[in-house]
């Protein structure tokens, strides 16, 4: 009897202690990186990666077809960089731009983070990357963006997204080819350091 308190005591003790541990994590806003830290075992296994060989065979295919291969991209996308100047995608016209919709308060967009950075290091020369923060306070996203030692290119919202690009699910990303189509459009994380994602941009230009 005696026993059977004992361990019903120390049953409740660990619930107090993971429930103590929650309360901390919400209450710092921590719960957030440890929800995506976990997740990044799945995206290790490649299962949320876009679907991207199809798309490089039908380009390498078709490099004397005008045919494009997806819709022409909506460049009218107002943004503000950190520095406040307010751009749109019309100015990286003629790149290939990988954009990225994201915030600090989604576990699967802290995710595929270091992935996306991972890929910035290595295509960045030849990739503009548009990393578009919906976060409230954009501040709260450069704070992280310098937090994390991310260095790609991080903007806000100036005024409302193009219904091209308008979606209810985060993370959201979108690449544009180099004659302004629209290549690639997929919901969700994915390992974007992929050799083969890697490839795929690549033959986009």
């Amino acid at each position: 009897m005696k026993k059977d308190k004992n361990k019903e005591k120390k049953t409740w003790i660990q619930y107090g202690v993971f429930a103590v541990i929650a309360v901390i994590l919400y209450a710092t806003g921590l719960h957030t990186e440890v929800i995506g830290f976990a997740q990044r075992g799945l995206l290790a296994t490649g299962l949320m990666n876009p679907d991207v060989e199809e798309i490089t065979h039908m380009k390498s295919n078709n490099t004397t077809s005008p045919t494009p291969i997806g819709p022409k991209a909506d460049m009218n996308f107002k943004l503000i960089d950190v520095n406040g100047k307010v751009t749109s995608l019309q100015e990286l016209k003629g790149k290939v731009i990988f954009i990225n919709l994201w915030a600090t308060w989604c576990p699967p967009c802290i995710a595929e983070m270091p992935s996306i950075d991972s890929l910035y290091k290595t295509v960045g020369d030849d990739v503009a990357f548009v990393m578009v923060s919906l976060d409230r306070d954009f501040e709260t996203a450069k704070a992280f963006n310098e937090r994390k030692g991310y260095n790609f290119p991080i903007y806000a919202p100036a005024g409302g997204i193009p219904a091209m690009y308008n979606t209810n699910s985060i993370p959201s990303t979108y690449v544009i080819d180099a004659q302004g189509n629209l290549a690639l459009t997929h919901r969700g994380m994915a390992d974007y350091s992929d050799s083969k994602f890697i490839e795929f941009l690549k033959s986009l230009k």
